[in-house]
């Protein structure tokens, strides 16, 4: 029975609770007489009770706040940041002693809690965790009366408590509030989300996802940089995990959920999925629905499961105090700085606001919406993003702008109809402006001519909203018609020693052949690694022995005087100059000629295809995508080198492989009557 009563007095003593049961016994204090009412209740912390004439108010309840005494064995709450992010404690020292019972042997554990203002999470701690003492302080006033961070310590289950400020408190510092709420998550090892409502609102869904996506991208590295230069860094990939998340909900008139027999966390994260969010940052989640019709309200299952949390002990490992306090230290002094405050509107301009992005730089029209039924454009005063498939830059007469009558002016070439790139070349463009006539000429000198942009025009860059006429590019085109024929040429020329005529070039090969060689028709193999030729592999003759050989196993040269091949030619091995026969020096000298034409005219097709690459930038619309940007297919994204050749579409200029632009029709907008290539994007926006 003593042993009994000595652990009743030490547990009790330490919530401030001692006194009350010693005078259980003794009547309530509005009954005792007013001559012993400061005697008795001296121990118990209540203030001296004078009796006057006008008798106001008396306060039955210890209260506990930062101001209380330290070491008087009573739990008490201190604060830890205020609402500035400023840290109110100032050593590591000042921190554990400030935890009025912690053992310096003990790791503890941290558990915070979070809500709305008025929700109850300061009650919900006291009676958690403090037999319902008011450790943290509650008020019934509309002010909050927790601002900032305050903890307090719970000895019995060493458990550092964190009560935080509520989300609807003063707007003043929203921003600033909930990187401070950030920080206290991100230290905690279980973290309470108190609801006091009938439904779980999309705001605590909304947090907790955008609470998740900021731990994982922020505050896991900032962790671990914490922990490895703690003393104990082999606990540091346990320590970086998330918290786990206990939603404590009560209601009043509703059920919570699990009533119905689903699985209560399965309808949370179908929430969450709802609204594109994900708590991958948490641990784990836990719920806990109760439903109070008839006040007070039950605390036992929360306080069940939070004793679960605690003992548990597989998420995060338990850490002394000290490494608690720098943690939160370190992550205080990392993310800190001055958030500039805004108090959002109840209806946001974008609610408002015409939805219509430009197509160039994705800017909204700042328009009301409905502004097009009052025959008003789309419009931005923002400034656009150029994109040359939009040809969305501009120029305006400088000189016109300058006197306050900005005019757009055109770019015209004076041989739009001309069959000659030398023509194109020469002849060049003019600027024309409708009040000043030409006022530049790209040809004016032979050479030493000024860019327009340095001497005649502003440019300016102009939003491309969908359905807007692009501008024609016809004046671009002639120099690219032009070049699209030297290409024609070139790849005509040089089909005689590609592919698509390999056929034809191996019956040549075969009517002027030496008659040792063997026919490329009976050719079916390597004669050295036996690789199988296809049709349009490359065929080689050993120039000793007459054999078919692949390209790899003919790179050895030699000559073959008893061939009649004097100097260095293809061989596949010294063994093949013992041949004793001698080829015909007519059969010889007529390879030798064959040869030779082929090679002329894989030359010519060489010196076609530079200028084409010289030219092919000048002559390049101006709306098409450069080449040194189009590193993939605009369709289907594979990257183009030497086995995919780029294209570009003649509407909308993207690059493109072949096999996404099989089509042609006409683009007269783009200056292009006749058939062209499209892409599949393109072609099937008429179908």
């Amino acid at each position: 029975m003593s042993n009994k009563k000595d652990v009743l007095s030490m547990d009790d003593n330490c919530y401030g609770r001692l006194d009350h049961l010693k005078n259980q016994h003794k009547l309530p204090a509005i009954m005792t007489p007013v001559s012993t009412i400061s005697s008795a209740h001296s121990d118990f912390g209540l203030p001296d009770v004078t009796l006057t004439s006008h008798f106001t108010s008396l306060k039955l309840t210890p209260d506990y706040n930062d101001s209380d005494e330290e070491g008087d064995g009573h739990c008490h709450s201190f604060l830890l940041l205020d609402e500035k992010e400023r840290l109110k404690v100032s050593s590591v020292e000042t921190f554990v002693k400030r935890l009025n019972g912690y053992k310096s042997t003990n790791p503890v554990k941290v558990i915070s809690i979070f809500g709305n203002t008025g929700d109850g999470k300061s009650y919900t701690l006291n009676q958690c965790f403090f037999r319902g003492a008011e450790v943290f302080r509650t008020s019934s006033e509309q002010k909050a009366c927790t601002v900032g961070i305050w903890a307090a310590f719970d000895p019995s289950l060493n458990v550092v408590c964190l009560d935080t400020e509520g989300f609807s408190g003063s707007t003043a510092h929203n921003k600033q509030r909930t990187r401070l709420l950030l920080k206290v998550l991100a230290v905690s090892d279980v973290v309470i989300y108190r609801v006091k409502g009938e439904r779980l609102q999309d705001d605590m869904f909304n947090f907790l996802g955008s609470a998740s996506k900021s731990y994982i991208k922020h505050f896991q590295k900032a962790l671990l940089t914490v922990c490895n230069r703690s003393i104990d860094p082999i606990k540091c990939a346990d320590s970086v995990k998330g918290p786990t998340l206990c939603i404590f909900h009560e209601t009043r008139n509703t059920e919570p959920l699990g009533h119905n027999g689903k699985d209560v966390s399965e309808q949370i994260q179908d929430r969450f999925r709802e609204l594109q969010l994900d708590i991958d940052g948490f641990a784990s989640l836990r719920y806990v629905g109760i439903q109070t019709i008839i006040p007070p309200t039950d605390f036992s299952q929360i306080r069940e499961v939070l004793n679960e949390e605690i003992i548990k002990n597989c998420n995060r490992p338990q850490r002394s105090p000290h490494i608690v306090y720098l943690t939160l230290k370190a992550l205080n002094d990392k993310f800190t700085g001055v958030i500039k405050t805004s108090i959002e509107p109840l209806f946001p301009d974008q609610h408002l606001t015409c939805p219509i992005v430009c197509q160039s730089c994705e800017q909204r029209c700042s328009n009301s919406v409905g502004h097009l039924k009052d025959n008003i454009p789309h419009f931005n005063n923002s400034k656009c993003r150029y994109q040359s498939q939009f040809e969305n830059s501009v120029y305006i007469c400088k000189v016109c702008a300058d006197n306050g009558t900005p005019v757009v002016v055109t770019t015209k070439y004076t041989n739009d109809n001309q069959n000659s790139w030398f023509k194109y070349a020469l002849s060049g463009y003019t600027i024309d402006c409708p009040q000043c006539g030409v006022i530049y000429r790209s040809k004016q000198y032979w050479y030493g001519n000024n860019d327009p942009e340095k001497t005649v025009v502003y440019t300016e860059t102009k939003h491309i909203w969908p359905g807007m006429d692009l501008p024609s590019s016809s004046s671009m085109n002639p120099a690219r018609k032009v070049l699209d024929g030297v290409t024609y040429l070139s790849e005509t020329v040089a089909s005689v020693s590609y592919e698509p005529s390999r056929l034809l070039s191996s019956w040549v090969a075969d009517q002027f052949a030496p008659k040792y060689w063997k026919p490329n028709a009976e050719i079916k193999e390597c004669i050295v690694c036996k690789l199988q030729f296809s049709s349009t592999s490359i065929k080689h003759h050993c120039r000793a022995c007459g054999e078919g050989v692949c390209d790899e196993c003919s790179k050895r040269t030699l000559c073959v005087p008893e061939r009649g091949w004097n100097t260095p030619v293809r061989s596949i091995s010294s063994n093949c100059s013992d041949s004793s026969s001698r080829g015909d020096e007519n059969e010889v000298g007529a390879r030798k000629f064959s040869e030779a034409v082929v090679q002329t005219l894989s030359s010519v097709a060489s010196v076609l295809e530079y200028p084409k690459n010289l030219i092919k930038d000048t002559a390049r619309p101006s709306y098409w995508v450069p080449d040194s940007e189009a590193l993939e297919c605009y369709i289907c994204k594979s990257e183009f080198g030497s086995t995919l050749i780029l294209h570009h579409c003649r509407d909308c200029g993207h690059g493109v492989c072949s096999s996404c632009s099989n089509h042609r029709k006409p683009v007269p907008h783009r200056g292009w009557p006749n058939p062209v290539r499209v892409c599949d994007l393109c072609s099937n926006q008429d179908t």
